[in-house]
């Protein structure tokens, strides 16, 4: 009797406080225990919320977000192009190049240095040529936003000004031919055959390459400093982009093409009039050495932001454009790096899924709103991130070890 009384006693108890817990407002997750003394639970009630908080985004059959619900998840901020701001850090970064590249040249060029041994002018000119070819690289970046049309929206006639002036004048690099193949390696980026930029290779097929692929694989490491010289003029893999030929420019207009040749023109006579002011000596210290830094830049950051260890590729029957976007690795140089190359490194997957709407200076916030969604809606590993401040080793390493091979097992083929 005294037990059964207890128990009455306990359950009268238990109601009482369920009850009351559900008049209590703002409450959606209710977890009662109650024991009496000496005793275990009883009573273990969890009421469930009844009204969940609705999906940010829509998912395709195989699971991934669709870009048009990502797009919508984002701030609006996210996708404002201000013409004033983009024409601002076009300005700051040419005026860097100009002023790196004049000071290099005012010291190649006088009395002082000219009286030097071989080694001492070397050791003079270096840090001054690998500062030029950072300016380089970062002007790059403001012409790689107007191969976007990202300088501006409303003037669609400067971002090809911009383009002009930062590739194919100061980077040597001629605008349209780059624009054309950087826009197909966006639209088939990680897609096994389609993609444009680097070649894949399946590491499983080795034996079966031809000989001069082989040859390319046995000298990679001598190769690394001029491999972007060599995708410029040779055109292996994708075409040339001083010569209109190859993949590149099958079934583009005769428009296009002339477009294409026009940049490279304004490159030729860009370089073949700074040879002739300075002579072959000059030229090569000033211009083509920083240059190639400026390359190995560009190469680098390519090259690392579209290799990592569990990467996937993906085939005709399995590709998708968002897939392909998130297999794309953000990697952190450190703070100062990541700002003065405009956020190229670390905000290269918002970089991939919005390539023509994003600009660079919206990069930085866009991520961590990109990332904070995804970690709301239980996806965040989706996305890849890689702290790579020791960049110039790791590029080394990457490309020594894995060059452009991928295993079989990255391949999704169903």
């Amino acid at each position: 009797m005294k037990k059964c009384l207890i128990d009455f006693v306990f359950l009268v108890a238990a109601k009482s406080a369920l009850v009351s817990s559900f008049s209590a407002p703002n409450r959606k997750n209710v977890a009662l225990n109650v024991a009496t003394l000496g005793q275990p639970s009883l009573v273990d009630i969890q009421v469930k919320d009844s009204d969940p908080k609705p999906s940010l985004l829509k998912y395709d059959k195989d699971g991934f977000p669709k870009i048009g619900s990502l797009m919508r998840a984002l701030p609006d901020e996210s996708f404002n192009v201000d013409t004033a701001t983009s024409l601002f850090y076009f300005g700051i970064d040419s005026a860097a190049v100009i002023a790196c590249m004049g000071f290099l040249y005012s010291v190649v060029s006088s009395d002082f240095y000219h009286s030097m041994q071989f080694w001492q002018q070397a050791a003079m000119v270096t840090p001054l040529q690998v500062l030029s070819g950072f300016a380089m690289w970062c002007l790059w970046c403001i012409g790689h936003d107007a191969g976007h049309s990202l300088i501006s929206k409303d003037k669609k006639w400067l971002n090809d000004v911009v383009g002009e002036i930062s590739h194919s004048v100061f980077c040597l690099t001629p605008f349209v031919p780059w624009q054309l193949s950087h826009k197909k390696h966006h639209m088939n980026h990680n897609h096994l055959e389609k993609d444009y930029s680097h070649q894949w290779f399946i590491k499983e097929n080795r034996d079966e390459l031809v000989w001069w692929i082989k040859a390319s694989h046995a000298t990679r490491n001598f190769q690394l400093p001029i491999l972007y010289l060599v995708y410029l003029l040779v055109g292996v893999p994708d075409g040339g982009h001083v010569i209109p030929y190859g993949r590149l420019w099958e079934d583009e207009t005769f428009k296009t093409k002339l477009r294409g040749m026009g940049s490279s023109l304004v490159s030729i006579i860009t370089a073949g009039t700074l040879l002739a002011t300075m002579g072959t000596a000059d030229f090569t210290v000033v211009c083509f050495v920083p240059w190639l830094v400026m390359s190995f830049w560009l190469f680098m950051v390519t090259y690392l932001q579209h290799h990592s260890d569990d990467g996937k590729l993906y085939t005709d029957d399995t590709y998708t454009f968002v897939k392909g976007a998130f297999e794309t690795v953000d990697r952190s140089y450190g703070k100062l790096v990541n700002r003065m190359s405009h956020h190229m490194m670390d905000g290269h997957v918002v970089h991939h899924l919005f390539f023509e709407k994003v600009p660079h200076y919206q990069l930085e916030d866009t991520t961590v709103a990109l990332k904070q969604i995804l970690e709301e809606e239980g996806r965040g590993d989706l996305y890849k991130f890689i702290e790579t401040e020791d960049y110039t080793q790791e590029i080394m390493k990457q490309f020594d070890e894995n060059w452009f091979f991928v295993n079989e097992k990255q391949i999704v083929r169903e």
